[in-house]
């Protein structure tokens, strides 16, 4: 018996050592992690923020759209951020704070008038009138790190008192008092959960949870509850109340959005309502507080009814338990959920993949998940709603009559703005929410006649050419080697015979075309595609000069881009700054401009490829199109029609349609049918500006007749008559009949 009670005795003191040291360890390591605790904060990626002036052509109606985009909320009377009211001819918001990548803006009230032309005057609370105003920037995604774990850190200041009352009363009553656990709690739980018949209550502190999901993994064993129980006891002798509350609101998991796990209330109050976290209201709060005990279970998306009978079960224990009155709660129990459509409020997957490609020349991926930078983009909300809803609507239009079995017609656009080089927007595919193939950056398809205004543009630079040049719409047949022979044919298997220029490019004749090209020499046209930004060169034989090259939708508007610049290049871009998260900022993506045409040859282009629109293969856009609004562009087809594409310009607006089948079928659509109605709603919906400019030194506007090349004008000839630009000096043959003299002078 001695013999047994000594080795029970070292037992229990080898116990009592191991034990211990055990706990002591964990000591150590709660302690130095939770005093140096730092999350791993995803960069936030912010849209172009709107610029509010007096002149702006914008209505009261999408002023208020653009406010609901932000999740501002129309109330009677303004309560703070986030809120406005609206009146006849009036809006009087509260902006809310903003950080931009050149400063930050504090809470300000900001009143807008209106006249018949759209915004008429600005002033701020003290009545004195504002030149410029930036709503907030829209947050439109985060780069997370590849376990999926995204969070908005708040601190206690951005934290509504409800919330930590409300969590204290729904999931741990005791936590003021407690030492980490409270067995008379788990007991508790057990007897209302077996008298309900479903969990209602759980056994566990705040703190404990907190300890689950911060330092311990998901497998329910015996030892892990053990070492739970003994970091929850550690984390509550060192650390206050208050650093637990605020490491569980910001810790805490709270829903999956695909890959994206949301972690935190500060992200949760963003991704169910679209809204700053100190800027919710009682049954907000009451709902975030419910999805805690299950977010899973409790999926106000999934389950709407579910999650309204735990909201309002939250809302009668608040009233229970004196946190709010019962009237109060009561009230709030009629309330909506009010949780977005969509589970991240705004989303752009197409053109987020563009801002992580651009950021990843320069930054590290750790860096890019873990370091909390802000990242401000070119993009504009509003063209890019415009641009997914018309490319959405013009397929389902298509669908019916041009299908291949069961696949539907697939699409890409690419919006930009000419004098900056900034893409306004992306959609990757008919389904914009869709996180996959991104078609607008990696569908390679053949660009089809698109490549033809380079063709005519090395024309011009030769100084041999002018819109009223002509050349022969005849059979041609390019030797290819010994005994081989390319015959190139029209759309329309029809040729015209001797066409100017400028109807040649307008009616895409590919028998014109090719007899151009060949002239000029298949070098020089490749040199001009390499000066407008391609990078991937095609193969120097005839087919090039009638799009035998693949190019995604992106690369096309590259090139695009520096025609309706006048012949300068910039290169696309979606960011525009980076900034820390301490507001610092860290690096610029200025414009960079690089002449590559003579100016004069590309105004001479563009005032043919204006043609196209409205004499050539383009003119089924006048009926879609605002009056008055001049624009120039190019329809593309691919051999069978498999490829639809129609890239074009205004004053301020680029974009570039693609519309087709992903395995490459034929379509049955041209460029004129397919992508081109796309283009058309697009701009006619943008509120884009008119292509206006006076010609270069050196040039001089003149009416040709688009049939022929001859001069003539709206009056001899309304119909065929066209504006396009020549040298100063060129000697056009007057149209019989119109009793014209002279030439371009």
């Amino acid at each position: 018996m001695r013999w047994l009670w000594s080795a029970l005795g070292i037992a229990a003191l080898l116990v009592l050592v191991i034990g211990g040291g055990y706990v002591l360890y964990l000591d150590r390591l709660v302690t130095d992690q939770f005093r140096s605790l730092r999350w791993t904060l995803p960069a936030r990626v912010y849209a172009a923020p709107l610029q509010l002036y007096a002149g702006e052509a914008l209505s009261e109606g999408e002023l208020e759209h653009e406010l609901h985009r932000l999740s501002y909320r129309a109330v009677g009377q303004l309560r703070g951020p986030g809120t406005y009211t609206a009146a006849a001819g009036r809006i009087t918001v509260v902006l809310r704070p903003a950080q931009f990548a050149d400063r930050t803006r504090p809470a300000m009230l900001l009143r807008i008038g209106f006249g018949p032309a759209g915004i008429a005057q600005l002033t701020n609370a003290a009545g004195a009138q504002v030149p410029v105003a930036r709503l907030d920037p829209l947050l439109i995604g985060s780069i997370f790190p590849s376990d999926g774990v995204d969070r908005i850190v708040v601190t206690p200041k951005q934290v509504p008192p409800l919330l930590p009352a409300a969590l204290k009363a729904v999931e741990d009553r005791t936590f003021d008092t407690n030492w980490g656990i409270d067995p008379r709690g788990i007991v508790r739980a057990a007897w209302v959960d077996l008298r309900a018949g479903h969990i209602e209550e759980g056994g566990s502190t705040l703190t404990q949870e907190l300890v689950r999901s911060y330092f311990l993994n998901d497998r329910r064993t015996f030892w892990r509850k053990i070492r739970e129980a003994i970091m929850s006891v550690v984390l509550t002798a060192h650390f206050s109340k208050a650093d637990i509350m605020n490491a569980y609101i910001n810790e805490i998991f709270l829903g999956q959005d695909g890959n994206r796990s949301v972690h935190g209330f500060g992200l949760a109050s963003q991704f169910y309502f679209g809204e700053p976290l100190d800027e919710l209201d009682l049954p907000q709060i009451a709902m975030l507080v419910a999805i805690v005990r299950g977010p899973t279970y409790y999926d106000p998306r999934r389950d709407p009814k579910r999650v309204l009978a735990r909201r309002n079960l939250v809302l009668q224990i608040l009233a229970r338990q004196g946190v709010v009155s019962r009237a109060r709660a009561e009230a709030a129990m009629h309330a909506p959920l009010g949780v977005t459509t969509h589970a991240s409020g705004a989303y752009y997957p197409a053109y987020l993949d563009l801002v992580r490609r651009t950021l990843s020349r320069d930054y590290p991926q750790k860096e890019l998940t873990e370091a909390g930078l802000r990242i401000y983009t070119s993009l504009d909300p509003r063209v890019q709603e415009i641009a997914e809803h018309a490319l959405d609507a013009q397929l389902h239009r298509l669908d019916p009559t041009h299908h291949y079995g069961a696949e539907h017609l697939q699409g890409a656009v690419v919006v930009t703005s000419p004098q900056t080089g900034d893409v306004l927007a992306i959609v990757g595919g008919r389904d914009a929410d869709f996180d996959g193939f991104n078609r607008a950056l990696d569908a390679r398809r053949s660009i089809g006649s698109l490549v033809k205004p380079f063709v005519y543009l090395t024309a011009l630079e030769t100084g041999q050419y002018t819109a009223a040049t002509i050349i022969e719409d005849e059979p041609i047949a390019v030797r290819l080697g010994p005994g081989r022979y390319w015959r190139p044919r029209n759309y329309s298997r029809i040729f015209h015979g001797p066409v100017p220029l400028v109807r040649a490019l307008g009616d895409s004749l590919n028998a014109a075309s090719v007899r151009l090209g060949m002239r000029i020499g298949l070098g020089p046209v490749t040199q001009t595609l390499q000066r407008f930004g391609l990078k991937h060169l095609p193969d120097e034989v005839p087919a090039m000069l009638l799009g035998a090259s693949d190019l995604s939708p992106f690369e096309v508007a590259q090139l695009y881009n520096g025609i309706a610049d006048g012949g300068f290049r910039e290169p696309l871009r979606a960011v525009q700054a980076v900034v820390s998260a301490d507001g610092k900022p860290l690096k610029a993506f200025p414009v960079r401009v690089t002449p590559i045409a003579p100016p004069a040859d590309v105004y001479e282009d563009t005032t043919m490829m204006e043609q196209v629109l409205t004499h050539g293969t383009g003119q089924p856009s006048q009926a879609i199109l605002p009056p008055g609004l001049v624009a120039a562009g190019k329809t593309g087809t691919s051999q069978r029609d498999r490829d639809s594409w129609f890239a074009g310009f205004t004053g301020s607006d680029l974009a570039v349609v693609w519309v087709g089948y992903d395995h490459n079928q034929p379509t049955g659509l041209p460029g004129a049918l397919g992508a081109l109605p796309v283009w058309s709603h697009i701009m006619a919906a943008i509120g884009t500006l008119p292509l206006s400019m006076p010609p270069p030194q050196g040039l001089t506007d003149v009416w040709i007749d688009f049939m022929t090349g001859l001069q003539s004008t709206p009056a001899c000839d309304p119909a065929n008559a066209v504006q396009v630009a020549v040298p100063v000096g060129t000697q056009i043959a007057p149209m019989a009949g119109c009793g014209l003299l002279g030439g371009g002078e």
